[in-house]
């Protein structure tokens, strides 16, 4: 899953690049911003930023000159006069306004294939998850988690011999991916759990070693009866 930031101060603008996004499968909205200040603490999660140019605090080009490890960078704009200086500052590809789906799928599907073959071609889970905190680097041992909650754009992670969360900004989805299949399921829009801590189970809900209880989503209880039914 490529992940991905929108920049622009026209609300319209952000409505239709969401739009773009939902339709393309491979792409996950991380946030949709109204101004290169809004978007600062999302950069580091992005693989691509959807930058309008235009924007009356600070441009979007002066944005992106201001980023030290910018991900790929993609300029919206109405004036085709930027282009050049777009790819200055090493633009992956400029997109100008009003441009159709067509356009920006073939754009995706561009950066797709440039940030795939960037990766490694065995990608392996990591022994240790890595969390930014405040000023710090916070590692993670999967085994540790007992379930994890989404609120927004944080997460609560729930560690085993710990009476409070660690609190991340991060996205759900990702972490799912990060971590072991055979051992986490995600239950709801706003849960996923470790499989050995579940202790029971209903249609609507499971509860953990020790609690809490938690609400089971309709369209994750399938998966989740399929995987403890075998167990």
């Amino acid at each position: 899953m490529i992940r991905v930031v929108t920049i622009d101060d026209e609300p319209l603008a952000l409505r239709q690049l969401e739009m773009y996004i939902g339709k393309i499968p491979f792409l996950e909205l991380v946030a949709a911003c109204p101004s290169a200040a809004a978007a600062r603490p999302f950069v580091e999660q992005a693989d691509i930023l959807y930058v309008d140019i235009n924007m009356p605090d600070l441009s979007g080009m002066d944005f992106v000159r201001s980023l030290e490890h910018p991900p790929l960078v993609v300029f919206t704009t109405a004036y085709s006069e930027y282009a050049l200086e777009g790819f200055k500052v090493h633009a992956a590809d400029y997109l100008l306004k009003p441009f159709s789906f067509q356009e920006f799928e073939a754009s995706a599907a561009h950066l797709r294939d440039r940030i795939e073959a960037a990766r490694p071609r065995a990608e392996s889970r990591p022994e240790a998850l890595t969390f930014k905190l405040d000023y710090k680097t916070v590692r993670v041992d999967p085994a540790r988690i007992r379930y994890v909650e989404s609120m927004s754009e944080y997460l609560k992670i729930w560690l085993r011999d710990e009476q409070a969360p660690l609190v991340v900004l991060y996205s759900l989805k990702r972490l799912a991916e990060q971590l072991p299949e055979d051992r986490f399921l995600r239950i709801h829009r706003s849960y996923l759990v470790n499989l050995s801590e579940i202790r029971e189970y209903t249609r609507s809900s499971v509860t953990l070693d020790g609690g809490p209880t938690l609400p089971v989503g309709d369209i994750y209880r399938p998966a989740l009866t399929a995987v403890l039914s075998g167990k």
